[in-house]
């Protein structure tokens, strides 16, 4: 094999890599749902875009951290230019901003922007897997689809599992702190599961859920989208 193409083979491959899913589809939905979300059902969109956007789309879903990384609201808000962008190291916390932002100015126009708050919706729901705020290092390959699907069986039937706590979003700051908080909470149960060398627990894939879920919710509350009912535990 010549030079050129061990080259070429092995950038595909690091892209490749990249590729990674986050939470299966039942668990997507369940966290839009249970966040009362009215069209939760487009929660598995983001995944979905993948398959013709390719790397525009996936570098959307993740972010590789550094261990030891601390995110701060200023490091989410600057991710947001770098959103639809091919860019390995990933942009997860700007994607999030960035399609409320598109949501909001499609609104704003009178259209139909509800795709955008979908997108929105996934990437929520990213936030809380732990492996997609680490290094994609052998540990992350390895146990990455095990951890996806922790809960996935049975958890749209049982969305009271996911608890809905008060968030207030009145800004994109207040977004970008929330977005903030819940990476750091990410990156550490990522970081000592690895340590550990094992799976998520299903109590802590609930909680991490759960903390989706109630961005969501502010989210949904902030942007004034459609709601239904959602779950919150009696006193919230």
């Amino acid at each position: 094999m010549s030079r050129l193409k061990i080259i070429l083979v092995a950038a595909l491959a690091c892209l490749w890599a990249t590729d990674a899913a986050a939470w299966h589809d039942e668990t997507h939905l369940a966290v839009a749902k249970a966040a009362g979300y009215a069209k939760w059902y487009n929660a598995t969109g983001a995944d979905m875009a993948k398959i013709k956007a390719g790397l525009i789309e996936q570098h959307n879903h993740y972010v590789n951290n550094r261990t030891g990384t601390r995110v701060t609201p200023a490091m989410v808000i600057e991710q947001v230019g770098r959103y639809n962008t091919i860019e390995r190291s990933g942009h997860l916390y700007g994607a999030i901003l960035a399609a409320v932002r598109d949501y909001i100015a499609v609104k704003a126009e009178g259209k139909y922007g509800e795709y955008h708050l979908g997108f929105a919706a996934h990437y929520l729901a990213d936030l809380s897997m732990p492996l997609h705020n680490i290094e994609y290092d052998a540990f992350n390959k390895i146990n990455h689809s095990a951890i996806d699907g922790i809960v996935n069986d049975g958890i749209l039937d049982h969305l009271e599992r996911i608890r809905i706590y008060s968030v207030t979003v009145t800004s994109e700051q207040d977004l970008a702190r929330e977005v903030a908080r819940v990476a750091n909470l990410s990156i550490r149960l990522g970081e000592k599961i690895r340590a550990e060398n094992r799976l998520l627990t299903e109590a802590e894939a609930l909680e991490q859920l759960s903390h989706s879920a109630s961005i969501l919710r502010g989210v949904v509350e902030y942007t004034g989208a459609a709601t239904i009912p959602c779950h919150r535990p009696p006193g919230n």
